[in-house]
């Protein structure tokens, strides 16, 4: 027969403390249990959430006096197209030149997008044809056609003349 061991009646090793059977409380394991439940259904209901709409943006305001609007975006478009045609040049003469086409084609845009129904018929008009004028000088000079050319040279004169009669219906 073989010998008995006397390792149940050894002492604890000193790097293992000893453990009183029955010391360690039972309910940790069912509230860790609660706990991992609730945590995965708050994952599970962020996830299937349907997610919040971004805030509109507001749509440009046509209220109030649709004259003073208009006049308000021709006097804007003016300050951008006079800014940039008339920048210093220097050595960026091509940046310079890309900026009042942007000036002119942005502003022909905006004119237009500030046209009420309500807009007095002839400031109306004369808007619309502001706006196509832009858009025929800065598309054919994006094109390459200079302004001494015949055809552009009138367009900026045209340009010029709505651009005096506007002045004048805006006072």
């Amino acid at each position: 027969m073989s010998e008995p061991t006397t390792a149940a009646h050894e002492p604890p090793s000193p790097s293992r403390p000893p453990r009183k059977s029955g010391s360690s409380p039972r309910w940790i394991a069912p509230v860790a249990l609660v706990i991992a439940v609730i945590a995965a259904a708050a994952a599970g209901w962020a996830v299937l959430r349907p997610a919040p709409k971004p805030p509109a943006a507001p749509a440009p305001s046509l209220s109030g006096d649709p004259k003073a609007s208009a006049c308000d975006a021709y006097r804007t478009v003016t300050s951008a197209v006079q800014l940039q045609t008339h920048a210093d040049g220097g050595t960026e003469v091509q940046g310079v030149a890309a900026n009042a086409r942007l000036a002119m084609s942005g502003g022909a845009t905006y004119l237009l997008a500030h046209l009420s129904p309500a807009t007095p018929a002839d400031l109306a008009g004369a808007i619309r044809d502001f706006a196509t004028g832009l858009q025929d000088i800065s598309m054919n000079a994006l094109a390459g056609v200079a302004n001494s050319d015949p055809t552009q040279a009138e367009r900026l004169r045209n340009a010029e003349a709505v651009n005096s009669r506007l002045a004048d219906l805006c006072k």
